[in-house]
């Protein structure tokens, strides 16, 4: 009766290891996409990433980069103070993106060209995301936004 029991309690220990590998196995499978390393323009120049990557890059619009092409189509650069990745961007951009503004992208870095398929920008005139102040702050540039004194 004794092993009988001792076996039981080590096959149900096997099958929630079993059970619980799987399920380890099977919600890193589902998020093999979903997740996006966020990368400042440095880091990009740096240690460039493989072509089938998909990341986020974020810094400030660089004055006098914007270009707007054929169609939707547009070119500009973004910059963290210290380096500079040349962006490609097909659709409507938010109404808050302009140069010298902030923004993050989501999209690939092919052939030295970011080529983005999402670009979100500022909220507000104060509003930068956590990830390109961070950014900002490691290379020295960052200045925090200045009061108006309005509240």
């Amino acid at each position: 009766m004794k092993g009988l029991k001792k076996r039981r309690r080590i096959q149900i220990i096997a099958i929630a290891a079993v059970s619980l590998a799987l399920a380890t196995g099977l919600v890193g499978y589902a998020m093999r996409d979903g997740i996006n390393f966020f990368r400042s323009p440095s880091q990009v120049v740096d240690a460039p990433p493989p072509p089938n990557e998909t990341f986020r890059i974020g810094g400030l619009v660089e004055d006098g980069s914007l270009v707007r092409g054929q169609g939707e189509t547009i070119i500009f650069r973004v910059t963290d103070g210290a380096a500079s990745v040349d962006v490609r961007y097909t659709g409507v951009l938010p109404d808050l993106f302009g140069e010298g503004e902030g923004m993050v992208g989501t999209g690939k870095y092919i052939n030295n060209v970011f080529e983005a398929t999402e670009i979100l920008a500022k909220h507000d005139e104060t509003y930068m995301p956590k990830e390109v102040i961070d950014a900002l702050k490691e290379q020295g540039v960052y200045e925090p936004p200045k009061s108006d004194g309005a509240s």
